[in-house]
């Protein structure tokens, strides 16, 4: 029961719809109405700039990782490691489907790659780093933000299964899942990559400007 209730509560952190609130608060907009009609950070980043997005992408980061750590009000999972770890990817996981179908924003939400980095923080902190340099490495080569996260996700269970060789199966299936998923919802920026009509986020313009000169 105690479960049943933390994980509900999870899905009503991941509900925060971080990016509509900032934009109606601030620029009186729906940031759904723009861009790709996604109210995620990276749509924030190309509407309304990298200090609005990098705002919105840390509270959807922090979203995650405060869903996992959810996990401290049941002391008993503390000392089993293998169900604390699938507790926390059952919190972490509703806060994501939070962040995707938020109630608190008609369940029109984002694509939850920042929460599911957030969830990755709480349970494994060494493989989120690996993560982001993958992310932040494709980011800084290309400042497309779909494939950054795609290529990223696709890493994740290759760190879990392979890498890190992490013995939990639920953690090894979801570490599937998520690169599944991420992939699954970011067909559209797929098809847009491929057409060569993709957005990029506006950083490194400077560094792009230079080369072309």
């Amino acid at each position: 029961m105690k479960e049943a209730l933390l994980i509900l509560f999870a899905y009503l952190i991941g509900s925060i719809p971080t990016a509509v609130w900032v934009s109606r608060y601030y620029f009186d907009i729906d940031i759904r109405d723009y861009g790709s009609g996604n109210s995620g950070a990276t749509n924030t980043f190309r509407v309304l700039g990298s200090r609005w997005g990098t705002l919105v992408m840390v509270i959807d980061v922090l979203k995650g990782l405060a869903a996992v750590k959810l996990s401290l009000l049941l002391p008993f999972y503390q000392d089993h490691d293998i169900m604390l770890t699938n507790l926390q990817i059952g919190l972490g996981f509703a806060a994501v489907l939070g962040h995707i179908f938020p109630i608190w924003a008609d369940f029109k939400g984002g694509k939850g790659v920042a929460t599911l980095f957030g969830l990755v923080i709480g349970i494994s902190p060494w493989t989120a780093l690996c993560c982001s340099g993958v992310f932040l490495l494709v980011l800084y080569l290309t400042r497309f933000v779909s494939l950054s996260s795609i290529l990223a996700s696709i890493a994740f269970p290759i760190f879990i299964l392979i890498i890190f060789n992490v013995d939990n199966h639920a953690y090894r299936v979801f570490a599937i899942a998520v690169a599944l998923m991420v992939i699954l919802t970011h067909q559209k920026n797929i098809s847009r990559l491929l057409r060569g009509s993709e957005g990029k986020i506006p950083i490194l313009k400077y560094r792009d400007r230079k080369r072309k000169r």
